[in-house]
């Protein structure tokens, strides 16, 4: 079991920096509040639950040890982000003006894990390195999803309440324009940073 307390570190760190989920995560907790973003972040985790048990299988180092696959996951990763920067630069968060916006659901922030190389990184990572060594194989995988998972999710709310705290000081429009423009260039650079 003293591979819990690395274990942990690793799901923290990876899961608290900055990366596509987190960013959109701040959108949706400024655009919609924390309470309308719970879907999205429990179908983040949800999602990134899936995709550790699939990596746990092998399926993971397969996908990267394929180029011609992980072209695609960044190639749908990318065009997503780009997609919601596009989305982003004209939004405003008053009341009228998004009543037809829509925060993410559970499916879609839950698939969304499987296009993102992040994702893939972060789990297939996790799995090599991190992995407890007990028995049965099937412990070991249920334990190291649950301590990777328990993490993730109030780390993505994190995320989620700093948007809604933010939402509160972002009335004036200037202030919204300026942080619409901040939002699409990380969520362009997330897009970009794909192929770096």
């Amino acid at each position: 079991m003293e591979t819990l307390l690395p274990l942990a570190t690793f799901a923290f760190v990876s899961s608290i920096t900055p990366g596509p989920n987190n960013i959109m995560l701040t959108s949706s907790g400024i655009l919609f509040g924390f309470v309308r973003s719970i879907p999205h972040m429990l179908g983040i985790t949800f999602g990134f639950g899936v995709m550790l048990v699939l990596c746990a299988l092998g399926i993971g180092s397969l996908i990267l040890a394929v180029p011609a696959l992980h072209v695609v996951l960044k190639t749908l990763g990318s065009a997503y982000l780009l997609y919601l920067a596009w989305q982003l630069r004209s939004m405003a968060f008053r009341q009228d003006e998004q009543s037809s916006a829509r925060p993410m659901s559970f499916t879609g922030a839950a698939m969304f894990q499987f296009v993102n190389p992040k994702a893939w990184v972060m789990a297939v990572t996790g799995v090599s390195a991190f992995l407890p060594p007990v028995e049965p194989v099937w412990f070991a995988v249920g334990l190291f999803c649950l301590v990777f998972c328990a993490i993730n999710l109030p780390c993505v709310g994190i995320w989620a309440g700093t948007g809604a705290v933010l939402r509160r000081y972002l009335a004036q429009p200037l202030w919204q324009r300026l942080f619409c423009a901040v939002m699409v260039l990380l969520t362009v650079y997330s897009a970009v940073s794909i192929w770096m």
